[in-house]
C-alpha cells in the first residue's frame, strides 16, 4: 500500500511547508507516501498535466467541496478499507484556486471533501497530511487521535 498527494501549486511559505513535511515524514514511518506538486495553469492544460502525473493504476480520490464529508475515525475506517482492497496506491488530487478540471474530478474512482468551507490548496495540503497522520494512529490505536 502506498499514498500519494498529488497537488497543485508549490508551498512557498516556510511555516506550512515544515508543517506538511512533518506530518508526511510522520505517514512515512508506515506507510510509503509520495508529494507530487504540479504548476498551476488553466484548466486546459491543468487536466492533461494531472493526468500525466496519476499512477497508471490505484484509487485516485478527487478532494472536492462537493465530496463525501466525513470524520477523523470515520476517514480511518475509510482509509483502511481501501488499504484492505489492495489496489496499491491511492492518490488523493488536490486542485489549485479554481478547483479541479472536470476531466480530473471525472476521472476520479472517488471524491472527499475536507470541509464545506473553500479552503485555500495550501491548507488543504496540510489538512490532508495532517487528517492522514491521524487515521494512521487512529488505526493503530496510538494516542496522537485522542
Amino acid at each position: 500500500m502506498r499514498l500519494c498527494i498529488l497537488a497543485v501549486g508549490k508551498i512557498k511559505e516556510r511555516g506550512i511547508r515544515e508543517a506538511i513535511d512533518d506530518y508526511i515524514g510522520r505517514v512515512a514511518r508506515h506507510f510509503p507516501i509520495d508529494e507530487i506538486e504540479v504548476r498551476d495553469a488553466p484548466p486546459a492544460e491543468l487536466g492533461p498535466t494531472l493526468e500525466k502525473r496519476l499512477p497508471p493504476s490505484g484509487l485516485v480520490v478527487a478532494l472536492d467541496v462537493d465530496g463525501q464529508a466525513m470524520s477523523s475515525h470515520g476517514f480511518a475506517r475509510w482509509l483502511d478499507a481501501r488499504i484492505a482492497r489492495g489496489k496499491g496506491i491511492v492518490t488523493f488530487v488536490i486542485g489549485g484556486a479554481d478547483g479541479l478540471p472536470p476531466p480530473i474530478r471525472t476521472r476520479a474512482d472517488e471524491k472527499l471533501s475536507l470541509s464545506s468551507m473553500t479552503l485555500p490548496h495550501r491548507l488543504a495540503r496540510l489538512f490532508l497530511a495532517e487528517q492522514l497522520y491521524r487515521a494512521v494512529t487512529i488505526l493503530r490505536n496510538e494516542p496522537y487521535a485522542r
